[in-house]
């Protein structure tokens, strides 16, 4: 199974362009794929409907949209109609199979007008693949300081402890079977899971500590643990190696998962050739 996490940049690439199309070649071989900086109704990027537009060339995906950024775009025609439109910038989850639920929560918000902070949040997904029913979070942090983000991390580790315990986006039986409450099969809510998306840390930042654990000496070598896994490492690579994006010159994308998961990475990789956004795409490979 290919899972690959993409910071697309509203598709804007790395030669000044905007080209939703090459960011859909840059990927359509993933079975799941978590794009952030998505939008809908943006000057900037031609007033297009991303998630539509994305979802037409990317073809036979089963996907959601979760805005974080959301304003008013609408417009007044000649007749005084109102056509409802809303200004959104979030992320995005795709998967070739079925994606049977999904919540998307908001994380603490930095208020300041000195500098420029908008309402990020993490979309959740729970998707029946290969390799069994996973929860596979998509987000996109704070870029502003450790600060801003730390208070997204701890929302986070909330969200990721509790889902099991609250079950499925429904759950339990109904007093009235023909109130339709209970149409179809109650969704799941595995214990498994997989965080995607552009974190704004790098590995030796303390946000990407709080996710993976402190390290431990464990005969004679510092290991972490009481974490979730991350899968570059998993595939026997250096934490401190790699970039996801060349102004940085580290990884700030990436993709951490829950132990037994981990234990089945066998690749981890930042498609540097490619030239759709500001950020490299991050791939995964997990053996089903």
């Amino acid at each position: 199974m290919l899972i690959v996490s993409y910071n697309i940049q509203y598709g804007l690439g790395r030669d000044g362009q905007y080209d939703l199309a090459r960011i859909a070649n840059e990927i359509r071989d993933a079975d799941i794929i978590c794009l952030q900086e998505v939008e809908r109704f943006w000057q900037r990027s031609g007033m297009l409907d991303q998630p539509a537009e994305l979802a037409a060339l990317l073809g036979n995906y089963y996907w959601v949209y979760g805005a974080n950024l959301d304003v008013d775009a609408s417009i007044v025609d000649s007749q005084a109609k109102i056509h409802n439109r809303r200004r959104q910038f979030g992320t995005m989850t795709l998967s070739r199979r079925p994606i049977l639920s999904s919540r998307n929560f908001p994380l603490p918000k930095y208020g300041a007008l000195s500098q420029h902070s908008i309402q990020q949040g993490i979309l959740e997904t729970v998707i029946d693949t290969d390799a069994g029913i996973l929860r596979v979070y998509n987000t996109h942090l704070s870029h502003l300081c450790a600060e801003t983000r730390l208070p997204q991390i701890e929302a986070m580790m909330s969200i990721f402890s509790r889902a099991p315990d609250e079950g499925g986006a429904w759950c339990g039986g109904h007093p009235d079977p023909s109130s339709g409450w209970t149409e179809g099969t109650m969704p799941p809510m595995p214990t498994d899971m997989i965080l995607m998306g552009d974190l704004n840390c790098l590995p030796d930042s303390c946000e990407y500590n709080r996710l993976i654990g402190p390290k431990s000496p464990v005969h004679g070598r510092l290991i972490r643990h009481n974490g979730l896994m991350d899968a570059w490492v998993a595939a026997g690579q250096d934490e401190a190696q790699g970039i996801t994006h060349p102004n940085v010159g580290g990884r700030i994308d990436h993709c951490l998962l829950s132990p037994r998961l981990g234990q089945n990475v066998r690749r981890c990789w930042a498609d540097m050739a490619n030239m759709g956004s500001d950020h490299y795409p991050l791939w995964v490979q997990l053996q089903e």
